[in-house]
């Protein structure tokens, strides 16, 4: 029994051998990559275009910048540069799926790590040797379970109260600012900045794990998420910033609950432009009208975008984004910026 412990714990050490390594923008300038898309067609000046807008966005005063995350570009290798555009002030909001606050951002701020895979593996090895597969990606699930107890020790330090997603990310951030161990965690930059951090299907994620743990181990006296309580939020902070711009990585949730904040604005009596500028990177068809795959355009029926500096790119965010970004930081337009700090204006 020992022997064969040896052998499977060996395999593990195998699997997990290469660590993924996030893409540090600052390490290479993309402004010759993309002056040169704009004169090409198809994906790249769609690249070009989307990289116009964003520097748009840094360089009109009165925007504030909201970026939105789904799908896995943070275990893929793009977390630090998320964790860049907060560094630099060039992202005012953000709004994502559970998975990619918690089980990518938090979990690698928790000291853990993402692993390349080597080759192709049996997935039904890689569940006895408890290891989590994201395409070409590997997680311990070990360690997951780790970052699940985490998030119950967060719950348990509370006060039994509902709150919003944001509220309790940043109780996250304070915890990494306090014990983590990875200095640019995007939780972590978003409670030092005041940049605050909304998922609307937060427990959708390793989180919701450890929240139930919290409850059963709590019954009747339990902290919970509230996400109307991050509906009005958001609204709120479209409202009092006016003038908004969206960087958005994939679509599902995230998508539609930012351009809805529109939409709630005007139902609840409140003057709210359409988001001014939009860029959406996804690979979603836009054939079976989901509303992950509709187009910017599509929005403005809805009076959730207005239609002059959109942009959809159609392509793997992993491969385009740390265009985009790395264009965007070395032309600076961020240094000019004011801080909104707007996790401020809903402490205030």
């Amino acid at each position: 029994m020992q022997q064969a412990k040896k052998v499977q714990d060996s395999r593990k050490a195998e699997l997990l051998s290469k660590e993924v390594q996030h893409i540090d923008i600052k390490s290479f300038d993309a402004r010759p990559i993309i002056d040169g898309m704009r004169g090409m067609s198809f994906t790249s000046r769609d690249t070009a275009r989307a990289a116009e807008i964003y520097n748009m966005m840094l360089a009109d005063k009165e925007c504030a910048v909201v970026l939105t995350l789904a799908g896995s570009t943070s275990a893929g290798g793009c977390m630090d540069l998320y964790a860049e555009l907060i560094s630099n002030n060039m992202v005012d909001c953000i709004v994502s799926t559970g998975a990619s606050i918690v089980d990518m951002d938090f979990f690698e701020g928790l000291g853990f790590k993402h692993y390349q895979a080597q080759s192709e593996v049996d997935d039904r090895e890689l569940r006895e040797l408890y290891i989590d597969r994201i395409y070409d990606t590997y997680i311990d699930e070990e360690d997951l379970q780790a970052c699940d107890h985490t998030i119950l020790e967060i719950a348990n330090s509370l006060e039994p109260r509902p709150y919003s997603s944001r509220e309790f990310i940043w109780h996250m951030g304070k915890y990494l600012s306090e014990k983590g161990k990875k200095a640019n965690s995007l939780v972590k930059l978003a409670y030092e900045h005041d940049v605050p951090i909304f998922c609307p299907a937060f427990t959708d994620s390793s989180a919701g794990f450890g929240l139930v743990k919290h409850q059963v181990e709590n019954p009747g006296n339990y902290m919970s998420i509230d996400s109307i309580a991050d509906f009005r939020e958001l609204t709120e902070l479209k409202i009092h910033a006016g003038t908004t711009g969206l960087l958005m990585i994939g679509g599902g949730v995230p998508k539609n609950f930012v351009q809805d904040t529109v939409v709630c604005a005007e139902i609840l009596g409140k003057d709210a432009d359409m988001h001014k500028y939009a860029i959406q990177i996804t690979v979603a068809d836009v054939r079976d009208g989901a509303c992950s795959s509709s187009t910017l355009k599509e929005a403005c029926s809805w009076g959730k975008v207005d239609v002059t500096y959109e942009q959809m790119v159609f392509a793997e965010a992993g491969s385009v984004m740390p265009l985009i970004a790395s264009d965007a930081y070395h032309r600076g337009q961020w240094k000019n910026r004011k801080q909104w700090q707007l996790a401020r204006v809903l402490q205030s």
